[in-house]
């Protein structure tokens, strides 16, 4: 059966418009009562990475926010909205993104994700178990809020990997530690929450997105749209068309197609609305080395060192560094210490670009290996 994608044009982020526009998606998927009904509770998990002004693009916007509320209302939904951030508190940061002022002027409740569960998953690929936010399955269902931009390990950061935030912040760092190196083993994990999860809707906020040294430290990039799909697989199936990305390089769709899901094959998705020709990114920018894992191509059992010498790792711009030690704090693996300057462990590195991330100066970005930069062709 066919996956449908929304996609309808939205200029700026004036309320009315970003509400017309969403609910236009919506209607082209059947309408909100769709995927609400009446006294449900609804949360709506928009991204919350860091602190910053609606205008940086780091978080969903507010605007996009007030208009998924309003739709939750018009259904006879009770909306919350929630997040969990990998670092800082995220009542702080709802309100320095305008999030926390949409939510007081209309009376929604702000729940910072926060109480662990340990939910059993015997259908997961990847893991059995998932540590996950108690807020986040006890409500009816979630609408998944996600904002459109690049991410170094990821290469983009999508509808899928926006459910990560449903994982308690202190433990995101852990589940890096559990994934390993290997970026398709922290993509395996990420389709197994989503499938977990299983949100109801997804509505991307793409009207600003985020390209180059993503997701906290890129640059503002005007779309100029907004998508909403059941499938979140599927919308970033599509949304990586627009922006001009192969899914083989996303690591999370490249997961999904070995997993054969639906919404990772083009052929088995119906895209509304706008056609991704009439709406395709020219020049968009990925990560400075956007494929970080470059050593993924070559069998695993290829000599350590020779995997170290190619994949990217973590660089820090010691002219931007404030030595403000969140990198430090951050690290899964306890591979960073600060001394004069912070100083990186590469031998024990796991290349999670959980300091990239996080540094709010942005003063961290991806480098690749030695062997690679020697030699580009390969």
């Amino acid at each position: 059966m066919d996956t449908k994608v929304a996609i309808k044009r939205c200029e700026d982020y004036a309320e009315e418009k970003v509400y017309g526009a969403i609910k236009e998606a919506v209607e082209l998927l059947g309408g909100v009562s769709g995927f609400v009904a009446e006294d449900d509770l609804i949360l709506l998990k928009p991204n919350l990475l860091a602190g910053r002004p609606p205008e940086a693009a780091v978080t969903t916007h507010p605007s996009v926010v007030r208009a998924a509320i309003r739709l939750v209302r018009e259904a006879g939904g009770t909306p919350i909205v929630g997040d969990s951030p990998g670092i800082g508190n995220a009542r702080r940061i709802a309100g320095k993104c305008g999030i926390l002022e949409v939510c007081e002027s209309l009376g929604v409740p702000f729940v910072d994700l926060k109480t662990l569960t340990i939910a059993e998953n015997p259908d997961g690929h990847t893991f059995k178990r998932l540590d996950v936010a108690k807020e986040a399955v006890e409500v009816d269902g979630i609408i998944n809020l996600p904002k459109l931009k690049t991410h170094a390990q990821m290469v983009v950061t999508l509808g899928v990997k926006n459910l990560f935030g449903c994982v308690p912040g202190k433990l995101k760092p852990q589940w890096h530690l559990s994934a390993g190196v290997q970026s398709s083993h922290f993509a395996g994990m990420l389709l197994d929450l989503y499938a977990f999860l299983n949100p109801r809707l997804t509505i991307m906020d793409g009207v600003v997105g985020m390209e180059g040294n993503g997701p906290g430290s890129g640059d503002p990039r005007k779309i100029g749209l907004v998508l909403a799909s059941p499938d979140a697989v599927a919308m970033d199936t599509v949304i990586a068309g627009i922006v001009g990305v192969k899914t083989a390089d996303i690591p999370i769709l490249k997961e999904a197609q070995r997993r054969r899901l639906p919404g990772s094959m083009p052929g088995n998705i119906s895209v509304l609305g706008e056609s991704v020709d009439s709406v395709r990114v020219k020049g968009f920018k990925l990560p400075p080395v956007s494929e970080t894992n470059f050593a993924s191509r070559f069998p695993y059992f290829i000599d350590k060192r020779l995997r170290k010498a190619l994949t990217a790792r973590p660089h820090i711009k010691r002219t931007d560094c404030t030595l403000c030690s969140v990198c430090v704090e951050v690290c899964p693996a306890v591979v960073m210490t600060k001394t004069e300057r912070i100083n990186i462990d590469y031998d024990r590195c796991i290349r999670c670009y959980c300091c990239q991330e996080m540094c709010p100066e942005g003063a961290i970005e991806p480098r690749s290996g030695w062997l690679k930069r020697l030699v580009p062709g390969l």
